[in-house]
């Protein structure tokens, strides 16, 4: 089963920390936030990534290409037809497949999907989430759920400070209504950590600014196909400079609620 990352956006409010990368390489400890994301979805056994590249998408290809040797001490032997490159230790070691998309500089979230959708439809369902977002969840409870209710798509609802998607759900889980951004609210949000069967391409049609949170997600209201996955533990965006000097602190004091790998 693969995991579709949204790796594309500006990051516009956090340029005061990075103006030169995307959001999602910007560093929690020695690592991008993105290295972190792909970790946690690891520890669980899924490791096929498919990442949807935009804004500066080469910083991210180039962190991939040369993962071994930005992890690993390695002994470079110059003056040779081609330079050999010797890795000595292998303190990093990842079984991950990473396919890298680029899904166009000022696409929208639903472009972006519908641009990898060649990478991930061999498979019944797929997982989808943002590259700016950590969370201590439990994925395989997550899909569980998910292939339980047989509904197209399942949304991780989480309770944080009211600035972002509301979703409002019955006992059963089903998603009654899907508010993008309110002003305040008490409710749960959305937290991505997305699991969608195939049928959620039906509800991307072609053409350029599609949003994934506003149409498509409020036509999967209306057909009763969103159901919410509710997680009351640990859930952090990095939207601003504080959330980024929050997720740090935690990182740095080895008291990270995400980190389920040793």
């Amino acid at each position: 089963m693969k995991t579709v990352i949204l790796c594309g956006g500006q990051g516009t409010r956090i340029r005061d920390v990075a103006e030169d990368i995307p959001k999602p390489m910007i560093p929690i400890g020695t690592r991008p936030i993105l290295w972190h994301i792909m970790k946690n979805y690891a520890a669980f056994g899924f490791n096929e990534f498919v990442l949807c590249l935009g804004y500066r998408g080469h910083v991210i290809k180039n962190f991939f290409i040369n993962y071994d040797m930005l992890t690993n001490d390695f002994t470079l032997t110059l003056g040779q037809p081609k330079s050999l490159v010797e890795i000595q230790n292998h303190n990093e070691s990842e079984d991950w497949t990473v396919t890298l998309a680029e899904t166009g500089l000022h696409a929208m979230t639903g472009d972006r999907v519908r641009a990898v959708r060649k990478y991930v439809e061999d498979d019944d369902i797929f997982m989808l989430t943002y590259g700016d977002g950590l969370s201590d969840i439990d994925i395989e409870r997550l899909v569980a759920f998910h292939k339980a209710h047989g509904k197209i798509a399942t949304v991780t609802g989480v309770r944080p400070p009211g600035r972002f998607g509301e979703l409002e759900s019955d006992d059963t889980g089903q998603v009654l209504e899907f508010n993008e951004k309110p002003q305040a609210t008490g409710g749960r949000i959305s937290g991505g950590f997305f699991v969608f069967n195939k049928g959620i391409f039906d509800y991307l049609p072609d053409g350029d600014g599609l949003v994934l949170e506003d149409v498509p997600l409020r036509k999967l209201v209306a057909d009763q196909q969103l159901m919410v996955y509710d997680h009351d533990g640990f859930w952090q965006c990095m939207d601003t400079y504080r959330d980024f000097k929050y997720l740090t602190g935690l990182w740095d004091s080895d008291q990270a609620p995400w980190k389920n790998w040793k």
